[in-house]
């Protein structure tokens, strides 16, 4: 039961992390983003929404990540 619990889990987590990285913009537009490329990062105020989806995607591969060692080392039925 357990181990059909975090199999459930497991595949959320890649889908909600491949929802994410797939609504996110690329962030290199080639040599010209390189040398005079817009800044990603604000210095003070709130997040934009490209700094909240690279935090949601960290938080959603920490859990894939964790889940997939839960998997990992449960017994198998």
């Amino acid at each position: 039961m357990i181990q059909t619990l975090f199999n459930i889990i497991q595949i959320l987590c890649a889908l909600v992390l491949i929802v994410i990285v797939m609504s996110q913009t690329t962030k290199n537009e080639g040599l010209g983003a390189s040398i005079g490329g817009k800044p990603t990062t604000t210095f003070r105020g709130k997040a934009g929404f490209e700094e909240k989806l690279q935090m949601y995607t960290m938080y959603a591969a920490v859990a894939f990540f964790i889940s997939s060692i839960a998997v990992a080392y449960l017994p198998g039925k």
